[in-house]
């Protein structure tokens, strides 16, 4: 946050702030069903990622944004291992309109938080006794950017069921 000094005193300067307060790894869990034996499988594995982004308003600047990435890898239908992190971050956002602010949450946050992420899912794949694996880089604006698709397809669906259900009502 910058501060301007004047006669002695700070003053906080005008605009857009953006801060991060804390990062922390709120949930993890890593398993392996088949251990041992799924330690001799030499055939290729499958991957299967589901990314999850939750966001909670903790007061008037400040929120709470957790990145949920779970990683599942199998062989056909016998899972080799399930590694889930949620990984989280306090964040403190003012001035910012309510437009900018949804993309900060949406984009700018998860960019913020998906490198602690990453390396914690790498680690523990490692310590579960398996190669290491390195998460693919993960364009969030282009997620952000889908979600608001899908988001104004849904209105306007909604939208063109409610107008029907008017008119339909009034015939």
């Amino acid at each position: 946050m910058s501060e301007e000094i004047a006669n002695g005193t700070a003053t906080e300067a005008t605009g857009p702030v953006f801060t991060v307060e804390k990062i922390y790894a709120k949930d993890v869990s890593f398993e392996v069903p088949g251990a041992p034996a799924v330690y001799n499988e030499q055939t290729q594995p499958q991957l299967q990622m589901n990314l999850q982004q939750a966001v909670q308003r903790l007061n008037e600047n400040a929120y709470e944004v957790i990145l949920g990435i779970n990683l599942t890898c199998a062989v056909g239908d016998k899972t080799i291992y399930v590694a889930e992190v949620k990984q989280a971050g306090v964040f403190g956002l003012s001035g910012f309109d309510a437009a900018t602010l949804d993309g900060m949450l949406g984009v700018h946050c998860p960019t913020v938080l998906y490198p602690y992420a990453r390396q914690l899912i790498s680690d523990l794949i490692q310590s579960g006794g398996f190669p290491p694996f390195f998460l693919q880089p993960i364009n969030f604006e282009a997620l952000y950017a889908e979600g608001l698709r899908q988001r104004a397809a849904q209105q306007a669906t909604d939208g063109s069921n409610l107008a029907g259900a008017e008119t339909a009502g009034n015939a």
